[in-house]
């Protein structure tokens, strides 16, 4: 068996995500799923990324781009990464 991972870095293109401190989801989920990519390239890790630009995915092309890399069998890891804010003293 051999691992494969699917990063999906949230949000992108028109859905910026949170933002805050100069701060914008879309921006720093991708910059952190390209760093991930290489670590798992560099470990010979199969991977791959439903996006690698400042692109809109609708949920639909979002799942249909998991859907490509996933083979049948239990081999595959999927990644979301998210970035939650926060900004009330409650």
């Amino acid at each position: 068996m051999s691992l494969k991972v699917i990063i999906d870095p949230g949000h992108g293109g028109t859905d910026p995500g949170a933002s805050g401190n100069n701060i914008i989801e879309k921006n720093m989920t991708l910059d952190i799923s390209k760093t991930m990519y290489d670590e798992f390239k560099k470990l010979g890790i199969p991977v791959y990324m439903t996006r690698d630009t400042d692109e809109t995915l609708s949920p639909t092309e979002r799942i249909n781009r998991v859907k490509k890399y996933i083979s049948s069998g239990d081999d595959v890891v999927v990644l979301s990464n998210h970035i939650n804010a926060g900004g009330s003293d409650s």
